[in-house]
């Protein structure tokens, strides 16, 4: 760990100290992620279970469609998480009494006493990770990086948007392409 370390410092020290922000952030949430990994791990517990725990520490009792949404997951992966974590005790699921169609997932009391068990490890590699580092910079990288996440979210992504809106050049939808050759128009469209 310490030589990936030291190789990434290196990087940005050295071979390209202005480069994109993102890619900085991303290399000390992947550090973050790291150390905590290895902390839940002697605990028997994985990092994907720990986004979905700390989610219903919040709100107990979300819908599988909620809990994918607030974890920035698809929801095949909320269901194999969730799968695995009613295996160990830690969630189970009840059918929703207002809407019998959909199921909450509700923490179990072993899921709930796992928060004063692993929320201490997040701290310690927060702590950790901010040792030596003066409590001003710290506030100040906390208002940037709230600042990047609120302009983020102002606007819509350019990206999807452009994707939604327009086709690769060149590009034919399968339908024109088969009524083409058929001498006629694609349903709906005139």
């Amino acid at each position: 760990m310490k030589d990936e370390s030291d190789l990434i410092l290196r990087h940005w020290r050295e071979a390209v100290p202005n480069d994109r922000l993102a890619h900085l952030v991303k290399d000390a949430t992947r550090a973050l992620v790291r150390e905590l990994q290895a902390l839940l791990a002697e605990r028997g517990v994985s990092f994907g279970h720990w986004t979905f725990l700390r989610i219903l520490w919040e709100e107990d009792g979300l819908t599988q469609r909620e809990l994918s949404h607030r974890a920035g997951v698809m929801e095949p992966t909320t269901h194999a998480a969730l799968a695995a974590m009613q295996r160990d005790g830690h969630v189970e699921r009840r059918l929703d009494v207002r809407d019998r169609r959909s199921w909450r997932i509700h923490l179990t009391a072993a899921g709930r006493r796992l928060k004063s068990e692993l929320v201490p490890l997040a701290v310690e590699v927060n702590d950790r990770a901010v040792a030596g580092i003066p409590a001003q910079d710290i506030a100040a990288t906390r208002r940037v990086l709230l600042g990047i996440i609120e302009n983020l979210a102002a606007v819509p992504p350019p990206l999807a948007q452009a994707s939604r809106t327009r086709r690769p050049a060149g590009r034919v939808p399968a339908g024109a392409k088969r009524a083409a050759t058929r001498g006629a128009t694609p349903a709906g469209r005139a």
